[in-house]
């Protein structure tokens, strides 16, 4: 089975199912294309089995494949490009791409991951089939093909909201959208998201993915180191201050001058003894001398 879906926009396609789709303005339609030169139902293809035929609805409004012109219908086939208005499409072989894809060499996949900022919108709806949208630097999604991510919704506007990654973190502004922008189902003009909120977009509703929020994360405040008991600031610690020294050097002197004052007086009193004793001594050998005198006579 084969699809259509707007030109380098790989995530929108439309399946062409039998017997018909049809293509224009109105929210009825298979493919939406909002775009003032297209009619409500501009133009339908054919399916049968994978064999599509292209039909003109507005003849006077010519609908261009590869280049040529084309007011009633034509054939198509896989690779096809059709241009309506400012809109371009191409028909598409699934089964093909998915080929060419497995065959893409490393380096390029690389290439395109390396392009990536780490941040990505999963689809919750299942008209989406839970694609995952990566997310540049700047990134706009909308209505319209020229969009990054550009979804056939009939109520998203053409430019409906802007994301945009700023030093790692994640921002979304609506882009005044009529049906509104909504962060975990709250309408916001301008905000901060973060991994595992949703963001809706009228009524397609998308998970986010991406870093973890490093606001969330608890940081060790390093140890400061204790001083050496041997280093000068631990030396320069315990000196005192100029202001403490005078009052230190203040009580030492008084203590010792307590200290000398305290024998003083038992010295004196030990002089004056010594000096009693003397006289005493004196006055007995006076006494002994004189007795023997007298006993002699």
């Amino acid at each position: 089975m084969l699809k259509i879906r707007f030109k380098d926009n790989k995530y929108n396609a439309v399946w062409l199912v039998e017997p018909k789709i049809t293509i224009g303005r109105s929210a009825t339609n298979a493919l939406v294309i909002d775009d003032p030169l297209v009619s409500d139902v501009h133009m339908e293809v054919l399916v049968d089995n994978e064999h599509l035929t292209l039909r003109n609805l507005v003849p006077t409004h010519a609908v261009i494949v590869n280049g040529q012109k084309i007011t009633g219908a034509c054939e198509l086939k896989p690779g096809d490009n059709i241009s309506i208005g400012a809109v371009e499409l191409v028909v598409i072989d699934p089964k093909r791409e998915a080929r060419l894809s497995a065959e893409a060499p490393v380096a390029s996949v690389q290439a395109v991951l390396t392009k990536t900022t780490g941040w990505s919108l999963k689809a919750n709806h299942t008209a989406l089939a839970n694609r995952v949208f990566p997310l540049k630097d700047v990134t706009t999604i909308g209505r319209s093909n020229e969009c990054d991510i550009s979804l056939p919704a009939a109520h998203l506007s053409r430019r409906h909201a802007q994301l945009q990654v700023i030093d790692g973190m994640l921002f979304v502004k609506d882009l005044d959208s009529a049906n509104g922008t909504f962060l975990n189902g709250k309408r916001v003009a301008e905000a901060r998201v973060k991994r595992g909120d949703e963001l809706r977009f009228d009524a397609l509703s998308f998970g986010v993915m991406g870093p973890a929020d490093d606001m969330a994360k608890t940081t060790v405040r390093k140890a400061v180191p204790l001083e050496p008991t041997n280093s000068p600031a631990a030396s320069t610690a315990r000196k005192p201050s100029p202001a403490a020294r005078p009052a230190v050097a203040t009580r030492a002197s008084s203590v010792s001058r307590s200290a000398a004052a305290a024998p003083a007086k038992p010295v004196a009193e030990e002089a004056n003894k010594g000096k009693f004793g003397l006289i005493l001594l004196a006055v007995l050998a006076i006494v002994v001398i004189t007795t023997l005198i007298l006993t002699r006579k």
